[in-house]
């Protein structure tokens, strides 16, 4: 392949991959063309990048941006994924995309995330951890706990009250009804 071809494609993988901070690379040698066809369909459902580059020219294409640590030592062809919501629930997707027996040779081989790259063992983890969704959802529980607490704190005593109030309204009203019956 001559130069200027191979600065082409760097130019045009740069310009896919620019505003990328976090990636994830994937082996996907050993897939058929269905199961290819299958596992782009499915990203693509998701929200999910795939692009097959070879290991140097993405290295070349992403020289001085945070996902260029993702390329550096390695060898051959790997797919590069990236997008979903957010970089957690990317890795979670791509570690359940391999335990699906017709996916199971797309291997995640590692990645970077905010600048830092990440073995395949620390993708693992990353996929454990919970995503945006759920840590929102977890924040907002911790925000609102100790104002339902106050709250029940504050309505408990009134409802005591409540009750008793009505309690002696109520034996009075009984004991006034039943004393006009009494005289009659």
């Amino acid at each position: 392949m001559s130069k200027q071809l191979k600065n082409l494609i760097a130019s045009d993988v740069s310009s896919r991959l620019s505003g990328v901070n976090d990636a994830l690379l994937v082996n996907v040698i050993g897939l058929n063309s269905a199961n290819t066809y299958s596992l782009r369909k499915e990203l693509r459902s998701k929200n999910i990048r795939l692009l097959v580059v070879k290991s140097s020219l993405a290295l070349r294409a992403t020289e001085g941006q945070p996902i260029a640590k993702a390329f550096e030592g390695g060898e051959g062809s790997l797919a590069i994924v990236w997008g979903s919501d957010d970089f957690v629930s990317l890795c979670k997707e791509m570690v359940e995309i391999h335990k699906k027996p017709e996916f199971e040779k797309c291997v995640p081989k590692g990645g970077v995330m905010d600048g830092e790259r990440l073995s395949p063992e620390k993708v693992e983890e990353v996929s454990k951890w919970p995503n945006r969704t759920q840590q929102i959802s977890m924040l907002v529980g911790q925000i609102l706990s100790p104002g339902a607490k106050l709250l029940s704190q504050l309505n408990s005593p009134g409802g005591k009250l409540l009750s008793q109030i009505k309690k002696k309204s109520e034996g009075e009203e009984g004991a006034a009804d039943a004393a006009p019956e009494a005289s009659a």
